[in-house]
This record gives structure tokens, sequence and C-alpha cells, in this order.
């Protein structure tokens, strides 16, 4: 199998929790650099030994031998460091969310489809276990045309931290955050919104940016209601969805991010698995309920479908399209929209 040279720009959490381990577990993908000032060497050595470890990220796109960038860095930086790798004639994956303006994204798109590489988002939640486990209900038809929607990222986090996502800077933010996860499972589903209707607000004494929002995508006869926070002690269902057959009801999140945390990797026992009493529950147009066991997440499927697209020589064929990604930052764009305006913004 051919070995594909990686070179990740960026080893905060997002780059060391979610990207570098996906990589490493990655047949015919090999992580080569990481770009780093923060990172430290005998920690990042240890973890991926003979990694090559740079301040900046201009000797990977200089370095002949790396064929895929990745950028998991501030959402603000996203844009330039991804520009600057498909000039360099690289594959590029970017963390989510994509870009700050669609137009940016667009460009981006443009500009990859001009080199003949694939550029793609980390849209890791595609491949939560509970919403593969909804996805799979609402397409085999099981529940009825689905005409309500409702879906929870919400956390219990009242001390606010020094770092970038909560400080007031472009691109930081819960709507950049997880915002960016619940809206692309929501187009995933059921395409782009006739219209998006918003409220942000900031709850948390110290907070600088939005920490909670509820989003409305209108569907016409259907509704889907995004909603996170961070101060929510006792979480409700993360998914409540309603269709004209039956309701699918599905308490708790996705096991991988606490696993990864926790030292864990693809492979391991038990990776990706639910904890039955977080089992989703249908029930039926009969009033019988069920419950579904969930089926198991698989991040790294992603990385796989990366590699794949890059051997075929179809970067279209990417497991997230850039155009995805473009079009879940449209609907932020809307969102804020329609919070300072304080009106319903057509999706145009």
């Amino acid at each position: 199998m051919q070995q594909y040279a990686v070179g990740l720009i960026g080893y905060g959490l997002g780059g060391a929790i979610f990207h570098a381990p996906m990589i490493a577990a990655t047949p015919g993908l090999r992580l080569a650099r990481i770009a780093s000032r923060s990172a430290n060497p005998d920690e990042v050595r240890r973890a991926y030994p003979g990694v090559s470890l740079d301040e900046s990220p201009q000797a990977m796109l200089d370095d002949p031998a790396i064929q895929l960038v990745v950028v998991c860095t501030p959402n603000a930086s996203h844009y330039a460091l991804a520009k600057a790798a498909l000039l360099a004639g690289k594959h590029v994956v970017v963390d989510k969310p994509f870009v700050l303006s669609s137009a940016e994204g667009d460009e981006l798109v443009a500009l990859a489809a001009d080199k003949g590489v694939l550029l793609s988002v980390y849209q890791n939640r595609r491949w939560d276990g509970d919403f593969l486990t909804l996805r799979r209900a609402v397409e085999s038809g099981e529940l009825g045309p689905v005409h309500t929607y409702r879906a929870h990222f919400d956390r219990y986090a009242p001390q606010v931290k020094a770092r970038w996502k909560e400080s007031a800077q472009p691109g930081s933010g819960v709507l950049w955050d997880l915002g960016s996860h619940l809206i692309d499972q929501v187009l995933c589903l059921f395409g782009l919104p006739q219209a998006v209707t918003t409220h942000l607000s900031i709850q948390r004494e110290g907070a600088q940016v939005e920490d909670a929002f509820e989003l409305v995508l209108d569907y016409g006869k259907r509704k889907a209601v995004l909603h996170a926070s961070a101060l929510v002690r006792a979480p409700g269902p993360r998914y409540e969805v309603h269709g004209a057959q039956g309701s699918f009801i599905k308490y708790g999140v996705d096991t991988q991010e606490d696993a990864l945390k926790q030292g864990a990797r693809p492979g391991d026992a038990g990776w990706g698995h639910d904890i039955p009493a977080h089992y989703a529950t249908i029930t039926g147009a009969d009033g019988a309920s069920r419950t579904v066991e969930t089926i198991p997440g698989g991040y790294e499927a992603y990385y796989r479908g990366v590699r794949a697209a890059i051997a075929d020589g179809k970067p279209a064929l990417a497991p997230v399209a850039a155009q995805d990604a473009v079009a879940v930052v449209r609907v932020i764009e809307c969102a804020y929209r329609s919070h300072h305006e304080r009106r319903t913004i057509d999706f145009a």
C-alpha cells in the first residue's frame, strides 16, 4: 500500500486529540511533520517517533515529500493556511469550521479544483454513533416524513477559560465551535433550509462571546431546532426527532471524544461503543416503543476516506466535500444576521 506523508499544522487540543491519532491509525498515511510553537517536543516524539517538529508551517509547505497538509489552528487562520497549502500543490484537510466567510470558502474550492487536489473539512461528528443511528432511522423511512428535529450540544462549563475560543476575536464563540457540527448534521439529513432564525446569548459571568444559541432552520413543514449552552447541568435528549409515523429520542453524547482524551485509540476494545443506558428509543405509530442499539462511532472513517480519494486520484470523492462546509458557513452567516437584525433571514 502506498504511503502518503502528512503534515499537521497545529498541535493544540484539536491537533493532538482529534487529528494526529486518526492520521496515525490510518493505513497508508504517515504523520511526518508537525508545525507548532507550543508543542512539547519530547511528548510529540514519544507519541510519534520520527516526526519532524517545526515552529512554522513553511518547512512542510516547501517539503516535496509532504502530500497532505492538515490545518488545525485557530479559526481565523484557516483561510490563509489552507490557501498557502493549496498553492503549494498539497492536498488539504481543514478542521471545522472551514473558514469565516462563504466567499473565502468559494475561493478555496475553486483553487483546489484548479490545482486538481483534494480539499476537505473535518466534520468528524458525521461519524458519531448517535448521529449514525439517527441517520439510519430517518433514511429508512420508519419515522415517516420528519416534521420536528431538535438537537442539543449542551455542556456544563461554568468557568470561562483563557483560550482563543472564548475570547473576543473573529471565529470564536459556541456557534462557530459546536454550531458547525449541529448544522452540518442537519444539512446531511435534509439539505439546505429555506430560512434561518437565531438567538445568541452570553450566559456565563465574564464571558466575552456567545456561549449559548438557539437556531431554527426552516424547511417549510419541517423545522430543525439546534441548541447549545455551556450552563446545562442536567442535559435533556441529545436528539428528539418526530415524524408522521414515529419518534426518535436519544440521550447522551458519542463516547469517542472522552476516549481520545483518555488515551484510547481506534481498534481498542469498546472503541466507539455507546453505553446501553443511552441507547435510543423509537416509538411507532401504534404507540409501541423499542430500544435501538447505537451504531458504533468511527472518526477513523474520515481519514480512511481521505486516503482513498487521494490514492484513487478522485479528490471529488473526499468524505466531506468542501462545498458542504461552505454551506455550513453560509448558515452561520445567516444566523449572525438573524440575531443582529432580530429577524428571520431567507437562505438564498
